[in-house]
Formats: C-alpha cells, sequence, structure tokens
C-alpha cells in the first residue's frame, strides 16, 4: 500500500478481462498520437518523438525535441522566463483537451496532471495522477536504490525550502522513476502565492531545486544510470510536487558522478 492509501494490486471486476501487454501498447500509441498532433495545433510545432509509460495510477509522456522556431531566436536572447511563461498560458488552454481526451480513452478523468519543460534539452513532460489504476500496468515500488534516492529527495527539498511530510516514489519501466512530495510549502510562499505569483514562485522553486539535482547529489551514482532528464511540477493548491526522472536502461561502469548527466537543463 503506497502513502495515499491505494492498494497497488487492485481486483479487476468478475468477469473483466485483464488487459494484455498489447492492450497496453495500444493505450500508450494512441496517447503519443493524439498528443503529438494537440500539441502541434496548440503550440505550432509538434515534439519530434513522445514516450508514454503508464503505470498504477500514473501517465507519463516524455517529449523530444520539442521546440518553436520562435522559442529558440528567444533562447538564444536569453528569454527563458518569456518562453516558460507562453507555454504555461498555451498549456491552460489545452489542458481541458486534453483531460477529456484521457477520460474518454481510459474511463476516468485525471485528477492531477502536471508538465515540466528541459528547454536547453528541447524535451517535456506531461504526466497525469488517476484516481484508479490505469490499464492494470504494474509499477516496481522495490526499484534498486529506493530509500537512497527518497533520501536525497528529502535533503533536496531541505535545502530549497523543506523537507515534505511525505514522501514516495516508484519506477514505472527501468528508464521511468517517479517521486511524490506533499507538504512542501513554506508559509512565505503560501502567501506568495495568494497574492498571485505562483508562477514566478513555480520558475524559481524549480531552477533551485534542478539546479540542487544536478551539481549537489548523488542521485546518479544511486540510481546507477545516467540520467538523460528530470522535471519537477507543483500543485500549489494541494500542496504537492510530482518528480520525474528519465534514465538510460544501460547501467553506468566506472563513471564519476559529474559526467552521469547527459546534459544541464533548465
Amino acid at each position: 500500500m503506497d502513502f495515499l492509501g491505494q492498494t497497488v494490486c487492485e481486483v479487476l471486476p468478475v468477469g473483466a478481462k485483464e488487459p494484455t501487454s498489447e492492450d497496453v501498447q495500444l493505450l500508450q500509441q494512441n496517447i503519443s498520437s493524439y498528443l503529438g498532433h494537440l500539441l502541434r495545433d496548440t503550440f505550432g510545432k509538434g515534439p519530434e518523438s513522445v514516450y508514454v509509460s503508464i503505470g498504477h495510477t500514473y501517465i507519463t509522456v516524455y517529449l523530444r525535441n520539442f521546440m518553436t522556431p520562435s522559442e529558440k531566436v528567444l533562447m538564444e536572447q536569453d528569454h527563458e522566463l518569456i518562453v516558460m511563461q507562453t507555454r504555461d498560458r498555451l498549456m491552460q488552454t489545452m489542458v481541458p483537451e486534453l483531460s477529456g481526451y484521457l477520460e474518454g480513452l481510459v474511463g476516468q478523468k485525471p485528477q492531477e496532471l502536471y508538465y515540466d519543460w528541459g528547454l536547453h534539452n528541447r524535451s517535456g513532460m506531461i504526466m497525469g495522477v488517476f484516481p484508479r489504476p490505469v490499464g492494470f500496468a504494474g509499477i516496481d515500488e522495490r526499484y534498486e536504490g529506493r530509500r537512497e534516492i527518497e533520501h536525497e529527495i528529502i535533503e533536496i527539498s531541505r535545502n530549497a525550502q523543506k523537507p515534505p511530510e511525505e514522501i514516495y516514489s516508484c519506477a514505472l519501466n527501468e528508464r521511468t522513476v517517479v517521486v511524490v512530495r506533499n507538504g512542501i510549502l513554506v508559509r512565505i510562499e503560501k502567501e506568495l502565492i495568494r497574492h498571485g505569483v505562483g508562477l514566478l514562485l513555480r520558475q524559481a522553486k524549480r531552477n533551485l531545486e534542478k539546479s540542487y539535482m544536478h551539481n549537489h547529489t548523488r542521485l546518479p551514482s544511486i540510481f546507477g544510470k545516467r540520467i538523460v532528464d528530470s522535471f519537477v511540477d507543483w500543485d500549489f493548491d494541494l500542496d504537492k510536487s510530482v518528480m520525474v526522472f528519465v534514465l538510460n536502461p544501460k547501467p553506468l561502469r566506472g563513471e564519476n558522478e559529474r559526467s552521469m548527466v547527459d546534459k544541464v537543463e533548465s
């Protein structure tokens, strides 16, 4: 049982046919195709590739080579904040349609949606959290190094603001690890959110936490794999945060920690 009080293994309804791996793959393909077109319609350019991972109540969508020509120009002029603000507004218009599509596809509406961008990697992550398991795809709550990973994330939180009241992590597959934190906001952050500066606070917290992840942690050596990308987002209303790590499945062999992150992101 995870810290949210939901059992990892759900019982299928009487007479229901358990989905096969082919069913899960078809679900992944449908989400990938739809989201690629939706992003293209919304942003004017879609990602080069879309990778969908499904496990228990989580769906993650990893985007590669996703940046419009105008965003590229802004990034070259060091206007990263403008790109982030524009993407946030566009995503806000896109989320209702995405939620409706996912509800029609899997029979339930995501209760939370998160997203983040690795602008210098031209990558992105969209994650949905559902009230019930999606497709009965499994997760690994005993992945190698879980306790040490959670300890490192607690230390990152402590340095950036305060340690979380609760933490939970799992591996959706050999490439994707999800970390959930509850109770992470301090009083001054809650006051800033109340005064309408949530977007700036989100970007400041994202930059701070990612700098710790890349420069002050042992995460790659604990994973035993190269970190290809890392993402973090918050639901300020729930006082909750999710992190997603995208890993190279090939184990590391004799490399120093500083070379274990493929690229430094924003």
